[in-house]
């Protein structure tokens, strides 16, 4: 896990393209999904051949090596219509409608500039847009570069897109999602598949799978989602709580996140677990959403709303009743207490290291973790280690949300992973580890892969790219220096706590290990838990970016990574802004999105002291956040001196070196030629260069 990726990429890897993308971030299949009812007497048949689907893969695909770094970012974007008479916004509604004339453009021979194309992704809501680059950056430093030139063609090409007075601003939530006539075109409340008293289903993006989700969750569960924030205490505030009933609230939001192809399956195992403890930290510094449902709350970030959204346990998993009979069709019977919610940090570390003894299992993974034990038992029987058997049982102790008609006993578990990643991808947890998809003929090689989830979206591209950056080369650091950042995971689930607190990046401190160096002698050598290297202390933001007198900073670590490399010169420079950036945003020289947004709410002439976020006040946030992310309006306060460019539109798409013309075209030109000349240049003038001499006369 020391080998470092300068060199040319062999053919196979060069020859990645779209395809690869598509794989890392995943397609929606097309077909009649099943009612939940309609799944259950189907649900421990897809579980049981989703572990025979896992085992094939793995075993076909466990030995690939000497993988190089490709990695891609996922962007959300959120349609919006804006009222300038009546100085109202409600969400747009047109993110289908969008999404199609966006890929269709991007089919054409203009669509790929000098830093890629792009490529456009359902979400959950219809309102919403993920936009991709259309290939995986490669691994060298330019690369890093690259990513923020295409954020800001992704943006820009959609700009374009849009209608008259609509924005796509990059933020995390809407402000008055749920509060009266949000949405563009108007629908009642509720549905069929929510059955929500404040948010209509036209909001849940039209493809089958969406609403399924929705209304299987609910049923699942018993009940609808039950979402509860505090809201923020102001002078005249009087509500205690937000209390939110629909899975959009939750699915809604929208996130950064980074995908890693890793070496082999080792490398990303290990930084599947070394990131998680990072998780709540970069939580924490990109903390985006101090609003719900038209209010001011006491909390800065999304997780714990997406969490809860999509929360399917039924009330004995949950705990809340010890009566109920077990249903043998479901996971655990319906009754088995789950912990966590199926969107919530990770449970258990998948690496060896983590599980080298008994002793140091225990020590690090210290939460609840729960397992199907008959899986567990029949993964470790077919040669898988304990570590990944236990991560793979324990996501099976979930049931398959959606199931597709004809596409359940029709799947050959020696080809197909539609079963395992039924389960797999319906664990929304802060890492994602993702095995080589089925190798399609004549397709691009795929490696293991490691997704990064934790990250709120930013309001602007070089905000995005910057964290992008960071955590790329906070890989590459944990790799070549061999690091170690594990520590026991219920201080990553405590930090995950802190994370969601009002301004953490100021007022709270998170556990960190106190020596990231493997052990005290510079040994490389697995040691025994709980000695001088696993311990833990608080440190503040700062402190974990920036160092203190005994930890070096993983700021000062990524520049002594690009020092040993040797980094370009115009790299560097850019690479430099980002990290300086995020140094100043770890100690609040830089606000936060959320602490920027809060005070943009609390010193609006219309804020009543009461947390009550107006339609007027929205009008103005989320117009704000357009022009802050589109260059029109500077911000010092979130980015110093750092000038966001003005996007431009004009060129969101190449312009092609054409060798013929339209008619339409020469027509044109023709006509430019002809204003060029003047009447006296016309019939009967003199055999001479008239223009020319008047040009020089």
């Amino acid at each position: 896990r020391t080998q470092t990726y300068n060199n040319t990429p062999d053919r196979a890897v060069r020859s990645t393209t779209c395809a690869l993308e598509r794989a890392v971030m995943g397609l929606l299949k097309v077909g009649t999904p099943l009612t939940w009812k309609e799944t259950i007497p189907h649900s421990r048949y897809i579980r049981e051949h989703g572990v025979k689907q896992f085992l094939s893969t793995y075993n076909r695909v466990k030995d690939i090596e000497n993988d190089h770094l490709f990695y891609g970012d996922e962007i959300e974007f959120s349609l919006a219509k804006l009222d300038p008479e009546k100085r109202e916004v409600k969400l747009s509604l047109r993110g289908t409608e969008l999404l199609q004339g966006l890929n269709e453009r991007e089919k054409h021979g203009d669509a790929r500039g000098h830093c890629g194309g792009c490529t456009w992704h359902q979400e959950y809501g219809s309102w919403m847009v993920e936009g991709t680059p259309d290939k995986p950056y490669s691994g060298y430093t330019t690369s890093l570069l690259q990513v923020e030139q295409n954020m800001r063609l992704r943006r820009a090409r959609l700009l374009v897109s849009l209608e008259p007075n609509e924005i796509a601003p990059t933020v995390v939530t809407f402000p008055l999602m749920g509060v009266g006539d949000f949405a563009s075109p108007s629908a009642p409340p509720g549905g069929p598949a929510s059955l929500s008293s404040t948010v209509p289903d036209s909001c849940i993006n039209p493809h089958p799978r969406f609403g399924t989700l929705t209304a299987n969750i609910r049923e699942r569960r018993g009940s609808k989602v039950d979402i509860r924030l505090p809201v923020y205490k102001d002078v005249k505030t009087t509500e205690k709580e937000v209390h939110m009933d629909c899975m959009a609230y939750g699915m809604g939001c929208c996130c950064l996140q980074v995908t890693f192809q890793a070496c082999d399956v080792d490398e990303a195992r290990y930084l599947y677990d070394q990131l998680a403890t990072l998780a709540p930290i970069m939580l924490a510094l990109t903390a985006a959403a101090p609003i719900f449902q038209g209010r001011l709350v006491d909390t800065d970030v999304r997780w714990k709303v997406i969490s809860q959204s999509v929360d399917d346990r039924t009330p004995a998993e949950r705990g809340e009743d010890a009566t109920a009979r077990p249903d043998d069709r479901l996971a655990g019977g319906g009754v088995r207490r789950l912990s966590k919610s199926r969107y919530d940090s990770i449970s258990t570390y998948i690496s060896d290291s983590a599980h080298e003894t008994p002793e140091v299992a225990a020590f690090y993974n210290d939460v609840p973790c729960e397992v199907d034990s008959k899986i567990e038992e029949e993964l470790i029987k077919e040669g898988l280690g304990k570590a990944l058997a236990k991560h793979v049982a324990h996501l099976f102790v979930r049931d398959p949300l959606v199931a597709f008609e004809g596409a359940i006993e029709e799947q050959d578990d020696e080809t197909s992973v539609e079963h395992f990643e039924s389960l797999n991808s319906t664990n929304w947890q802060t890492m994602r580890w993702k095995p080589p998809p089925p190798r399609k003929q004549c397709g691009p090689h795929i490696g293991w892969r490691t997704e990064f989830r934790s990250m709120e979206v930013q309001l602007t591209d070089f905000e995005n790219a910057a964290f992008t950056a960071f955590v790329v080369l906070l890989t590459r650091v944990l790799l070549v220096f061999d690091l170690e950042c594990l520590m026991p995971l219920s201080k990553v689930d405590e930090n995950m706590k802190r994370a969601h607190k009002v301004n953490s990046v100021l007022e709270e401190k998170f556990w960190f290990r106190r020596h990231v160096i493997p052990a005290e002698s510079d040994e490389s050598v697995p040691r025994v838990a709980k000695t001088e290297s696993d311990a833990c202390e608080e440190m503040t933001l700062a402190e974990i970016m920036n160092g203190t007198k005994t930890f070096v900073g993983l700021i000062p670590m990524i520049y002594a990574y690009l020092d040993h490399i040797d980094c370009d010169g115009q790299s560097m420079n850019r690479i430099s802004q980002y990290l300086t950036f995020i140094q100043k945003r770890a100690t609040g020289e830089l606000l936060t999105p959320a602490t920027w947004m809060r005070r943009f709410v609390m010193n609006h002439p219309e804020y009543k002291q009461d947390s009550v976020v107006s339609q007027g006040i929205a009008y103005d946030l989320m117009k704000a956040c357009s022009d802050i992310g589109v260059g029109k309006r500077n911000e010092p306060s979130l980015h110093g001196d750092v000038v966001i460019e003005p996007l431009d539109t004009a060129h969101a798409y190449a312009t092609q070196l054409t060798s013929n013309a339209s008619d339409k075209a020469r027509s044109k030109l023709l006509e430019q030629i002809r204003k060029r000349a003047l009447q006296e240049d016309g019939p009967g003038s003199a055999p001479s260069a008239p223009l020319r001499k008047r040009a020089h006369s």
